[in-house]
């Protein structure tokens, strides 16, 4: 399917639902006008099969250019990665309008409002989860989710039912969810993170290389499930 974001299952663009969040945002609609300053809605496939949630945009990064991790160090890593395995085409230049394209992944953000030093609080994300879930609803392809950071992760487990006790976060761990999909966990793709040697770009894209060898076998799977139905239902002579 094409790139598009749902906007649907997005907040309005000048969504009223946390006050310290829209304070902030008018704070730096007044200060950069020509920046996005409003929510920021998914980026991806509409058939996606792995979806990626974040954190919450960065000030200058997507709550800037409107795209999420599109502006930023986060987004050249993770952009990077995602064309290295297969789940982007084209060119990231750190802005909307280029040509990259996501295929067979889609990007969300916990909060989809960019709070002031990057720290959402609790009722934030708890507020903006209805959005996550939205998305969820709307993408039932989706079988390998991926969290990028214990917040995103507990964000993640919440929409799903799933307690923290039950799937603990680890750079790395897989989760295998009650209806089968699976959570990978990984660090986020900060330049925090990665200057401090918290993540190499080793140990991000070993998460992603388990994620296209889990999608790519149960493609295999499907297709073999599929070509054994076939040969059952033809007429015996």
């Amino acid at each position: 399917m094409t790139d598009t974001a749902l906007v649907t299952q997005s907040p309005p663009p000048d969504c009223p639902l946390c006050p310290r969040l829209v304070a902030f945002r008018e704070e730096w609609i007044a200060r950069e006008p020509s920046w996005h300053n409003a929510p920021v809605p998914s980026f991806g496939s509409a058939g996606a099969r792995l979806m990626i949630v974040g954190l919450a945009p960065g000030l200058r990064g997507a709550n800037r250019t409107g795209r999420p991790f599109t502006g930023d160090y986060a987004g050249d890593l993770l952009y990077a990665t995602l064309i290295k395995f297969g789940f982007a085409e084209g060119v990231y230049q750190q802005r909307p309008d280029d040509s990259l394209v996501l295929t067979d992944a889609v990007i969300i953000n916990s909060v989809r409002c960019v709070p002031p030093q990057n720290k959402p609080t609790p009722a934030e994300i708890r507020t903006c989860r209805q959005f996550l879930q939205g998305e969820m609803d709307v993408r039932p392809r989706a079988t390998a989710f991926m969290a990028l950071g214990r917040i995103a992760h507990e964000s993640f487990l919440r929409t799903m039912g799933v307690k923290q006790k039950d799937a603990p976060f680890a750079h790395g761990a897989v989760h295998v969810l009650p209806d089968g999909r699976r959570l990978y966990d990984s660090y986020h793709c900060s330049r925090y993170n990665t200057n401090t040697g918290v993540l190499t770009t080793e140990m991000f894209e070993n998460v992603f290389r388990r994620i296209r060898a889990d999608l790519d076998a149960g493609a295999r799977e499907l297709q073999r499930s599929a070509v054994a139905a076939s040969n059952s239902a033809r007429p015996r002579r």
